[in-house]
């Protein structure tokens, strides 16, 4: 059976730069989006003809801030997909918008060009943790975004930031339980962390504001599983919750270990050709992207085979982030056919048993409650004793 594909389109622009964001955005005064248009579809076409034929299980254009494009260059890009690959009948195609950005009849464009879910930025619905967080919407804008996207979208999503200097864990419920009222069917909720080469991490380091200890930061945690399966939205990801049916079909083929395609600046994928798995990476510089794409047809600055250990890595550090956890035998396979006590040293999996951090039964191997709120600290523990694949 030929292997599903996700395609991940990335437009690296924003209108300013949030100071806790590490991602590969970028504000311009000016782009030339014909051009712009012309290169994603150059490196689209690129991708397309090295995997044609595949089932097309989803679509996910991010950011930046995507929404800032024409609607006609997402609808360019739809209609080259469906020419490459086998456009599944329940193909999930989302945007990511900021409140910023959405208006009504743009939004409907957005729907015509073959958008059928959206991913809003909110962040906080409270203007000044809105003003800390670097966001250039007001608590008013946000509201009015929630409100069109559910007046023009079956499925969409939104955004929060939690565990933010001086929240309490009273003034999170009280959010959160706003933020629940406008629930469609998935709510993504993060945990503020301090990121490496952001405006932030400098801020923080001066000490020029603190963000809740361990402590806190688990009360604040607990809670929110708390109040979000109380209102039917579980946890299915460590920071994604959904109805059930509602779950990101996109993000679950990342965190399922599925192949994916990326298009722009910087994008990541993983693509299985001729029974090799190889990781692409392409080149992180807007315009240098696009010289290069101009020029060869794609912007890849790297294209690595994946050895057998570090595809069991990949696939351990992301599915151990869903509730479902991974199917041993998938495991067990990718382990060399190993069982899962013999691929790790020092009792490592009884330890973790007995600390009540993992369950590990003959169907699969997941992270308790308490296993997911020490994620990281769990999956170093486990790959320091990893015994090496050959």
């Amino acid at each position: 059976m030929t292997q599903p594909l996700a395609l991940y389109i990335h437009w690296p622009f924003c209108l300013s730069k949030c100071p806790y964001c590490d991602f590969n955005s970028h504000v311009r005064e000016k782009i030339d989006e014909s051009l712009w248009r012309e290169s994603l579809l150059k490196e689209l076409a690129y991708f397309g003809q090295l995997t044609k034929g595949r089932p097309l299980k989803s679509i996910f254009f991010g950011g930046g801030t995507p929404s800032l494009m024409a609607p006609r260059t997402v609808g360019a890009l739809l209609a080259q997909a469906s020419q490459y690959w086998q456009v599944q009948d329940d193909l999930e195609v989302t945007l990511e918008a900021n409140p910023t950005s959405i208006e009504a009849n743009k939004f409907q464009d957005f729907k015509h060009a073959g958008i059928n879910r959206v991913s809003i930025g909110i962040q906080a619905l409270n203007n000044k943790d809105l003003k800390f967080l670097g966001r250039t919407h007001g608590r008013e804008e946000a509201l009015k975004a929630l409100g069109i996207a559910s007046n023009i979208f079956n499925r969409f999503s939104f955004d929060l930031i939690y565990a933010r200097p001086e929240q309490s864990v009273k003034a999170w419920q009280e959010e959160l339980q706003e933020a629940i009222n406008f629930v469609q069917g998935h709510l993504s909720l993060y945990q503020l962390t301090i990121e490496q080469g952001t405006a932030f991490y400098t801020a923080h380091q001066r000490k020029d504001f603190t963000i809740p200890d361990d402590h806190l930061a688990a009360d604040l945690y607990e809670m929110t599983q708390e109040m979000m399966e109380k209102a039917g939205l579980p946890a299915y990801e460590i920071s994604n919750h959904a109805k059930p049916g509602q779950e990101s079909r996109h993000n679950l083929a990342y965190w399922q270990g599925q192949d994916y395609i990326g298009v722009g600046p910087g994008a990541h994928g993983r693509l299985t050709l001729n029974n090799a798995k190889f990781a692409f990476k392409g080149v992180r510089a807007p315009e240098i992207w696009m010289k290069a794409v101009l020029e060869n047809d794609h912007g890849t600055d790297e294209k690595v085979e994946l050895s057998a250990e570090e595809i069991f890595t990949e696939r351990l550090m992301m599915g151990l982030r869903l509730r479902t956890g991974i199917p041993r035998k998938e495991l067990e396979q990718l382990a060399g056919n190993k069982t899962l006590e013999t691929t790790f040293q020092n009792s490592a999996l009884k330890i973790l048993e007995s600390e009540n951090y993992i369950i590990l039964n003959k169907k699969s191997f997941t992270l308790t409650s308490s296993g997911l709120q020490r994620l990281n600290s769990i999956l170093s523990f486990l790959l320091k004793n990893l015994i090496p694949l050959s």
